[in-house]
């Protein structure tokens, strides 16, 4: 990487900064997750190495404005590791995964009050960043709110809270003066109620989201496909026809 960027190395690479390639960190963020879905493990560690070149990437252009280097970046990591793992590296052992996480939030919110967060008691909402896909933030408010024991007790309830903000919706919807903000509002509540319930199934919704906009991908391929085999387009087909060749791919 140091060589990629100097004199004699890439133009490409050299034009690069901290901004620019952002959205690459995160294709390749998203390149992985995918490789994990399909459990493609050949794929998954070609993008886990692309992923780790983008760690370098960054980590050698704040090298060359003198911040931090990747030894740096490693041992950090390294010693939050060492230093939230009390019940691992320490005396005391944590009996379930319960205990363990309680010790892991209990060093997070140590070190919360050793940066100074003395103006106002500290939120355990601070720290998540807004950079964040929706889905995946609100998997982590949910998160976030259920370590501190404000969570549903059954996936019953957050399916009677997923109907609730729907009947919410339809009455929204059946105003003779809907306002689009309160509709948006509705929406947003009850995609909210969906994505706790996917985190409380111990599932996280961006990836529930991105399985559901692949499965629909490959079905509505097949529908062209099978529209097109009996010599017509979409729109040519009324929208009853298009649902029935729909059904009959489901099964």
């Amino acid at each position: 990487m140091a060589h990629l960027r100097s004199p004699e190395g890439c133009p490409w690479d050299r034009a690069q900064d901290y901004d620019s390639i952002k959205g690459l960190l995160l294709e390749e963020a998203y390149e992985v997750v995918d490789a994990v879905g399909a459990r493609d493990f050949d794929a998954l560690e070609d993008e886990l190495g692309d992923l780790l070149f983008q760690v370098v990437f960054y980590s050698r252009m704040a090298e060359e404005d003198g911040h931090f280097n990747l030894e740096r970046v490693i041992d950090r990591v390294h010693a939050k590791l060492v230093r939230r793992h009390p019940h691992v590296f320490g005396e005391k052992r944590a009996r379930d995964e319960k205990e363990a996480l309680a010790s892991w939030n209990k060093v997070k919110e140590q070190e919360r009050a050793a940066q100074g967060e003395v103006e106002q008691p500290p939120s355990v909402m601070d720290g998540i960043t807004s950079a964040l896909p929706a889905a995946l933030e609100a998997h982590e408010i949910g998160v976030r709110a259920a370590e501190q024991g404000f969570d549903w007790r059954k996936a019953d309830d957050l399916l009677a809270k997923i109907e609730e903000e729907i009947s919410e919706l339809r009455q929204e919807l059946a105003k003779k003066e809907s306002r689009g903000a309160r509709v948006e509002e509705e929406v947003g509540d009850m995609m909210f109620a969906v994505a706790n319930l996917a985190r409380f199934l111990r599932f996280d919704a961006e990836t529930c989201l991105r399985r559901a906009n692949q499965k629909f991908v490959g079905r509505f391929r097949a529908l062209e496909r099978e529209v097109a085999g009996r010599g017509k387009s979409l729109r040519q087909c009324s929208l009853e026809e298009l649902d029935a060749i729909w059904t009959s791919l489901k099964q």
